[in-house]
């Protein structure tokens, strides 16, 4: 029933639509009249004031037929960088699609967005039953989860939400994702002559290694990771470093465990200012909140039986990465994130295989009619 080459070209043409993160206008415009064309209500929500952005959300709902459980399935609208001029390119050889390398191709998560689109035109015209349905084009999901978290839940009634934007391909179900703490330092030490008088100044620099060097990081355990992304600060090579800024992170399934691993790295920078006389200044803000989902709960089970009809196995996984299914989750409505078969996400050489892309359209289908 799914239009194959309807879906395809649909693809190609949303990729090919700039959507960096907070700048997402263009692209919520084209939606917002898909979405109408087939029939669904459309709002956009106030998420996009709040974040700072082009846009809200774009929330739609399709009324249902019949009565049966309301579901959500929702995808986010912006790509990371480099995505401006996206030129996808078909690999019929290899049977995928991607970029031309000199920008990632945006399959997270246009690829996402271009399923459920055709899902809910072959729902309409094929006269299939339903219940309620509810769909949530985001903003910002990358670098923040924005959209998510500014989401206006007076508008959504939704009792369970299928996440698409997952790496798995159809058939993976993410059942546990991890919290997230973000921890910005400044370190603040003395200016100096390094030529003339270094003994005098206090350098942050060697304030940040020696922290660095006794600090737990990467793979701490099974659930639990760390690490030092950003390092920014120095004047010029003859000026003791008098301040420097860094931006880490930590994350674990457990919050506990997320608490330890918060507490130690902040005690690891305290102690090391002490140790050379610098003052430290040090934020940490739980990001979003770890979700846990029972292999037995009715929404797993939804989903392996639309997996079942397409005659794939449908599995759960738990992941290490955070996604809008954290922060649905925590606003009490029981989502999962589902695998749509996006490689190489982020990076120059992402690519989707086409009949990963056709799957994630069937995947929505079948959802929608087991509901």
């Amino acid at each position: 029933m799914i239009n194959n080459q309807r879906l395809i070209n649909e693809f190609l043409e949303l990729v090919q639509i700039d959507s960096p993160s907070s700048k997402e206008g263009k692209i919520a415009e084209v939606l917002v009249e898909k979405l109408k064309e087939i029939g669904l209500e459309v709002v956009i929500d106030g998420a996009g004031v709040k974040a700072g952005g082009e846009t809200g959300n774009v929330i739609a709902t399709l009324k249902g037929n019949r009565e049966g459980k309301t579901l959500l399935f929702t995808s986010h609208m912006d790509t990371v960088s480099p995505g401006i001029g996206v030129k996808p390119i078909i690999d019929e050889a290899n049977g995928i699609i991607k970029s031309d390398g000199t920008t990632v191709l945006g399959s997270d998560d246009k690829a996402g967005i271009a399923a459920i689109l055709e899902a809910l035109r072959t729902v309409k015209e094929n006269d299939i039953q339903h219940a309620d349905i509810q769909v949530v084009f985001s903003i910002w999901e990358e670098g923040g989860l924005y959209g998510a978290k500014y989401l206006d839940y007076s508008k959504v009634n939704a009792d369970y939400a299928f996440v698409l934007d997952s790496g798995g391909a159809p058939g993976e179900i993410i059942i546990q994702a991890p919290a997230q703490d973000a921890i910005k330092v400044k370190i603040i030490g003395k200016p100096a002559h390094a030529g003339l008088e270094p003994e005098n100044g206090v350098s942050s620099v060697m304030v940040a290694a020696r922290a660095i060097e006794n600090m737990n990081l990467l793979r701490i355990d099974e659930e639990t990771t760390a690490n030092i992304g950003i390092i920014n600060g120095g004047i010029a090579t003859n000026i003791v470093m008098p301040e420097l800024e860094i931006a880490a992170e930590a994350r674990s399934l457990s919050e506990e465990k997320l608490d330890a691993q918060t507490n130690h790295m902040v005690d690891v920078f305290k102690k090391a200012a002490k140790e050379f006389g610098a003052k430290i200044e040090i934020e940490t803000t739980r990001a979003y909140a770890p979700f846990s989902i029972s292999e037995d709960d009715e929404i797993v089970v939804l989903a392996k039986k639309a997996f079942a009809n397409m005659n794939i196995e449908g599995h759960t996984t738990s992941t290490g990465g955070g996604s809008d299914t954290n922060i649905l989750n925590k606003n009490g409505i029981k989502a999962v994130n589902l695998g749509i078969g996006m490689k190489n996400a982020h990076t120059l050489e992402e690519y989707i295989a086409i009949k990963d892309i056709e799957n994630s359209a069937k995947m929505v289908t079948e959802l929608i009619k087991e509901a």
